[in-house]
């Protein structure tokens, strides 16, 4: 019998793991859901050597290109506007292609399929301490979907539109 395996499967595997190879630390997953409750998308967090990343993966949203943040507040309770300003520890501007940008919740946008398959990733940056502490504070983070796609360049928030899904960033 044949297994088709799709990338959330893949996600969601790694999500349970502590390390994905021996140099490589898994720190926290996020599981996004939408306004009605219904499972999206998985974000894992990890580390090689000093290197932050976050591998996302969408599994039944629209088709289309949409803008994806970490946001500021560990909360996501519809419309989402719970979890707070983008992710910004830094009080940067929005976006890569901004003069004044980026900060740390910029992520890439994510282009999802007909199917409602997509997958990004992003290197969050080499200071792991600085990283820990505004990934894993008190008020703790999300990761949100946005409607949208990311011009990367309008601050405070790309154009990226109505949050769509979320998820809480939980420490493994």
């Amino acid at each position: 019998m044949l297994r088709i395996v799709t990338p959330s499967l893949i996600a969601l595997a790694l999500a349970g793991c502590t390390t994905i190879d021996s140099r490589t630390a898994n720190l926290g997953t996020a599981q996004l859901a939408n306004a009605e409750g219904r499972p999206v998308g998985t974000a894992v967090f990890f580390r090689r050597g000093n290197d932050t990343t976050v591998s996302i993966t969408i599994n039944g949203a629209p088709g289309a290109v949409h803008g994806m943040h970490l946001h500021a507040v560990g909360k996501c309770e519809a419309p989402f506007t719970s979890a707070g300003p983008h992710l910004n520890p830094g009080g940067h501007q929005h976006g890569k292609d901004n003069p004044q940008g980026a900060h740390l919740g910029d992520l890439p946008n994510v282009t999802i399929d007909k199917a409602g398959l997509g997958t990004a990733s992003a290197s969050l940056g080499l200071d792991s301490a600085a990283i820990d502490a505004a990934l894993f504070d008190a008020d703790g983070t999300t990761v949100v979907l946005h409607a949208a796609a990311d011009d990367y360049r309008t601050d405070p928030t790309g154009n990226s539109g109505a949050r769509i899904a979320c998820g809480v960033l939980k420490r493994l």
